[in-house]
């Protein structure tokens, strides 16, 4: 009797990824699943990014690659900042309390990452394999964090994969309520000041929702990131001029 489970690719460390529309479909078990096995390497992990793949798995599991369709992805130009966390930034700034910095503690950005509670979620898919794996590509320079920074201590932050113009962001973790949501805005910010027009988000829940991404075809996500990963990157540098492209602009969102 034929199976109803569909087919899935098994990879060995340097194997060329199955293409993408091999992954299983809307309806499945798993939908967007691609492919298991392979490596972590930075090779690897290049890329997986460069196919609209990342690699996402738990404990006691193999190395899991997904390319889900559709795509949830946030458009810079339709970031939701809410009345409320903006005012909290403005305060924050006007009192030199708040400083935002890329790439000063990724170790303890992605770590405290792997350490936060998700809702409806038993564990971290944050894995010690994966935290290594993003440590090798941070000193390679294609992985990023972004830390929220107040009273001189680390109140939260985010860390993403970057190429060229292309940007994959992958968790969020908070000490201080809404220090992860300050982090994502200065992405953002930072983002439209260097015409970054979106940010992969993998897949759809509801607090990115609610920040503002959508799903979106992925053949639509692979067009537009086989242009954006071409553009020249920009240096991964935060100022604070770049608040400007988001607390200047009128309050859209209570």
């Amino acid at each position: 009797m034929a199976s109803d489970t569909p087919f899935l690719s098994w990879l060995e460390p340097g194997d060329a990824f199955p293409d993408v529309h091999a992954a299983w479909s809307q309806g499945s078990a798993a939908p967007g699943l691609l492919a298991a096995g392979g490596a972590l390497d930075v090779d690897s992990l290049r890329r997986a990014y460069a196919s609209g793949i990342f690699p996402w798995f738990s404990a006691g599991q193999p190395i899991l690659w997904w390319s889900p369709d559709p795509r949830m992805v946030l458009r810079t130009d339709r970031f939701k900042l809410h009345h409320s966390l903006r005012r909290k930034i403005r305060s924050l700034l006007r009192q030199s309390r708040l400083e935002v910095r890329f790439d000063s503690r990724f170790d303890t950005v992605i770590e405290a990452c792997a350490t936060s509670p998700r809702a409806g979620q038993n564990g971290t898919w944050i894995v010690p394999e994966m935290i290594a794996a993003y440590r090798a590509l941070h000193r390679s320079g294609d992985a990023h964090s972004v830390e929220t920074w107040i009273d001189g201590e680390i109140a939260g932050g985010l860390y993403f994969v970057a190429q060229g113009r292309a940007v994959f962001g992958e968790s969020m973790f908070a000490r201080v309520s809404d220090a992860s949501k300050i982090a994502l805005a200065a992405l953002v910010a930072f983002s439209r000041h260097h015409a970054i027009d979106r940010i992969d988000c993998q897949q759809n829940t509801r607090h990115l929702a609610s920040l503002g991404a959508t799903e979106t075809a992925r053949s639509e996500f692979l067009e537009h990131l086989a242009i954006d990963r071409r553009k020249p990157s920009p240096a991964w540098r935060f100022a604070a001029v770049y608040w400007d492209t988001l607390l200047h602009q009128p309050d859209r969102h209570p």
